[in-house]
């Protein structure tokens, strides 16, 4: 087996080059001079919203084609896009702000890219995640990147319970409409008390952070209006189980119903059980063995 082994700039090659582009997230004075000349260079743009990035080239008098690349048109793009490049056409790939392919399109694109013998060129840049973890006062490696949480609240207490056996500094996108949601979900999980920083409008004039513990931040979000793109930076386990029981890998509904079966529990007696056995309030418990799926949004 021989592994790969594509140079960005010393093979000549007949076929074009996909560029991923990052753009600002918020000040525009983040773009960078490579970023400008690439997109000013490149045959085409594949914007995830060309509304948006047509602002964008406005601002700096870029007048380079582009063609929507987003979530919903990505299978019925990437032949269009390829066909390009093998003809030899230079294409570069933004998201609306950011790097591509971090919780924005760009993936499937690279991979078929890639399978396809074109090369893949990467600009360095702005970068939500990593802009609010050096500034989170938090350990800042090692550290794991999440991106968003799942919207329906049992399969968001799954991934958080996941999480919680990292002892490593976790990172989450969040909206505005659910960050309370988020955090108390958390809370739950993590414990009221484990550090938190939430960078709101990075790079923007209504710029902060707020540092505190989950139980804090809970607070601050219900005391007022909630504004703006948030970064989390979360304090990873510090002091996570070592040796974990098969058993509480199962999913809770699951954990339960082990416990009445093989004991012969009543359903309130397993989940008090479970609920001590996990390190978790009897309510998140309850809620996942019946089901209830309330304030999943």
């Amino acid at each position: 087996m021989t592994i790969e082994r594509k140079s960005s700039f010393r093979e000549g090659s007949e076929l074009g080059t996909l560029y991923l582009v990052p753009t600002p997230i918020g000040n525009l004075s983040d773009m960078t001079f490579r970023a400008l000349e690439v997109l000013q260079a490149v045959d085409l743009i594949c914007a995830e919203d060309t509304r948006n990035t047509k602002r964008l080239l406005n601002h700096f008098e870029i007048t380079t084609p582009q063609i929507s690349f987003h979530e919903h048109n990505t299978k019925e793009r990437i032949p269009v896009l390829l066909e390009k490049l093998k003809a030899g056409k230079n294409l570069a790939q933004v998201s609306d702000a950011g790097m591509p392919s971090i919780s924005d399109p760009g993936h499937e694109l690279v991979s078929a890219c890639i399978a396809s013998g074109v090369t893949v060129v990467p600009l360095p840049g702005a970068n939500a995640a990593l802009t609010a973890l050096i500034a989170s006062g938090l350990v800042p490696q090692p550290f794991m990147f999440y991106g968003f949480l799942a919207r329906k609240k049992s399969t968001r207490t799954e991934e958080l319970l996941k999480l919680n056996e990292q002892e490593v500094t976790l990172i989450f996108y969040e909206a505005p409409h659910r960050l309370l949601k988020t955090l108390e979900a958390m809370a739950e999980v993590f414990g009221s008390e484990r550090k938190i920083t939430l960078g709101r409008e990075l790079t923007k004039k209504y710029e902060e952070f707020l540092r505190g513990t989950l139980a804090e931040a809970i607070e601050w979000a219900k005391a007022g209006e909630i504004k703006g793109e948030f970064v989390l930076v979360v304090q990873g386990n510090p002091a996570p189980e070592k040796e974990c029981d098969p058993e509480v890998e199962l999913p809770l509904k699951e954990q339960v119903e082990n416990l009445i079966t093989q004991e012969g529990l009543r359903p309130n007696a397993a989940i008090k059980e479970i609920a001590k056995k996990n390190g978790l309030k009897k309510q998140l418990v309850y809620n996942e063995y019946h089901q209830i799926e309330h304030g999943s949004e």
